[in-house]
């Protein structure tokens, strides 16, 4: 599925607070650090098997609440567009459809190659022995 075609901007909600780490009085000053909240539960977009899903894979909050945070830039924007990215890459990740595995067995070859291998390595082992 391709998320980003569909615009959830409607249902982000956004947070900005004091960055951590270096910067010196910059980060004692600034709020570069975005926090990016989207209710699963509530959302209008997302059909209700999505939904299931979303809860199964993503850590949710008590009331059904996905967070992201990002601190990484000294600029908010930068950290929101950051945080946005994370989003969508989050949803698609987790609505990938899986493909089932198919069962295959070993082709003759391999099966020659191994049993070969095999019973050189046992007479490697039987010539160790020494007869007393």
């Amino acid at each position: 599925m391709n998320f980003a075609k569909k615009d959830f901007s409607d249902e982000l909600q956004f947070k900005t607070s004091r960055s951590s780490g270096k910067g010196g009085q910059h980060v004692n000053k600034t709020e570069s650090r975005v926090s990016l909240f989207f209710n699963v539960l509530e959302s209008s977009l997302l059909t209700e098997d999505e939904k299931n899903v979303l809860k199964e894979k993503l850590t949710l909050s008590q009331e059904g609440v996905y967070q992201i945070s990002c601190e990484t830039t000294r600029s908010q924007l930068k950290n929101k567009e950051i945080c946005i990215k994370k989003f969508y890459n989050a949803l698609e990740e987790a609505l990938k459809i899986q493909k089932k595995r198919k069962e295959t067995k070993p082709s003759k070859t391999a099966i020659r190659k191994r049993l070969r291998e095999k019973k050189r390595r046992s007479e490697i082992k039987q010539n160790r022995k020494s007869d007393f």
